[in-house]
C-alpha cells in the first residue's frame, strides 16, 4: 500500500515519453528524478551555473529531515529545464560573457610614450644662449629659428630679444642689436664706423705683383685656358701665380681640355664683383693697349 507522502507527490510525466508513469511505484520514480536532478545539477554547474548545483544540495538536505525524496533539478517542470539551457545557450552565444553581461576582456593597446617636456630656462640662461648664437651667425636669423633651437616659446625669446637691444643701447656698446631682413644680428654702430673701416682696410689689402695681374689679364681675355697655353703667351712659367689667384678667389677650375686632358682655368663672380663688371663681356676692348708692332713682335718670336 503506497504511503501518504507517495500518495501526496503528484504525478511526475516520464520525461522519455511525456506519459504520466501511473502503473509504477512512485517512491521509484521519486528516487529516479532525485538521481536526474544530480546529474543535471552537475551539468549545470559544468556550464557555469553553480547557483542550480547548491538549490539541489539544500533540497537534499531538507528531504532528509522529513524522509522524502530530495526535489532535486529533475522534480522541476521541464519548461524550468529550458529556460536553464536557453540561459547557458546565450553565454555561450554571446562570446563568454559574465552573468552580469559584462564584455570579455580585449587585448590593451601599448601606450604611446609622451616626449619629455622641454626645459624651462630662467631669463639669466636664456639670454645668454640667444647672445652667444648671435655671436656666430653670418646672416639674421629669426625668432621662430631661435625658439626652435631653444626649445622655448617665440613669444619669449622676441621678448628677450628686444630687452638685449634696449640693454645694448642703453649701455653704450659699439654694436648694438637690430632687425634686419626678418630676423636678428649684432652690428657695429655708425658712429664707430671709421675705426671699423681704418681696421679693415688698412694692412688688409695685399695688391697684386705685375706678374699676378699679367696673368688674369691672360685668363681673362682667353678663359677658358690651360696652364701651358698662359706659360706660352707670357713666355714664363706662370704655376706659381696662377696657385695665388686660385687662392685668393679670382680664378677657379673649369674641366678639362678635350685633347690634352690639362685642366682649364676661369675667372670667379668675385672676379666681376672687384672690378665692377656685370660679366666678362664687359671688359674693355684690348686692342687699343696693344703696341702698334704687335705683328712684328709675333714674327720675331717665331
Amino acid at each position: 500500500m503506497p504511503s501518504k507522502i507517495a500518495a501526496a507527490v503528484p504525478a511526475v510525466p516520464d520525461l522519455g515519453t511525456g506519459a504520466p508513469s501511473e502503473g509504477r511505484d512512485r517512491t521509484k520514480i521519486s528516487g529516479a528524478s532525485g538521481a536526474s536532478g544530480a546529474s543535471g545539477a552537475s551539468g549545470a554547474s559544468g556550464a557555469g551555473g553553480t547557483a542550480t548545483g547548491s538549490g539541489g544540495g539544500a533540497a537534499g538536505a531538507e528531504g532528509s529531515d522529513d524522509d522524502r525524496p530530495s526535489p532535486a533539478v529533475g522534480d522541476r517542470p521541464v519548461a524550468a529545464l529550458g529556460d536553464d539551457a536557453g540561459r547557458d545557450a546565450a553565454r555561450q552565444e554571446g562570446g563568454g560573457a559574465g552573468a552580469e553581461g559584462v564584455p570579455p576582456k580585449r587585448g590593451r593597446r601599448r601606450a604611446v610614450p609622451e616626449p619629455p617636456p622641454a626645459p624651462v630656462l630662467d631669463d639669466a640662461e636664456l639670454r645668454g644662449a640667444l647672445e652667444a648664437i648671435l655671436l656666430v651667425v653670418d646672416q639674421p636669423v629669426s625668432e621662430l629659428t631661435l625658439a626652435e633651437v631653444l626649445e622655448q616659446a617665440p613669444e619669449r625669446v622676441g621678448a628677450m630679444l628686444d630687452e638685449i637691444a634696449a640693454g645694448y643701447t642703453a649701455a653704450g656698446h659699439g654694436f648694438d642689436l637690430r632687425r634686419a631682413a626678418g630676423g636678428w644680428r649684432l652690428y657695429t654702430r655708425p658712429e664707430y664706423a671709421t675705426y671699423v673701416e681704418r681696421f679693415v682696410l688698412d694692412g688688409q689689402s695685399v695688391r697684386l705683383t705685375q706678374a699676378a695681374l699679367e696673368t688674369l689679364a691672360v685668363v681673362a681675355y682667353r678663359q677658358p685656358v690651360t696652364r701651358s697655353r698662359i706659360s706660352a703667351i707670357r713666355g714664363v712659367n706662370c704655376d706659381g701665380v696662377l696657385r695665388t689667384l686660385v687662392g685668393r678667389g679670382l680664378v677657379e677650375e673649369c674641366g678639362t681640355e678635350a685633347d690634352s686632358g690639362a685642366y682649364l682655368y676661369r675667372t670667379t663672380t668675385m672676379f666681376l664683383e672687384k672690378l665692377g663688371l656685370n660679366s666678362v663681356d664687359d671688359l674693355p676692348p684690348l686692342a687699343p693697349f696693344l703696341p702698334d708692332d704687335v705683328e712684328e713682335l709675333a714674327d720675331a718670336t717665331r
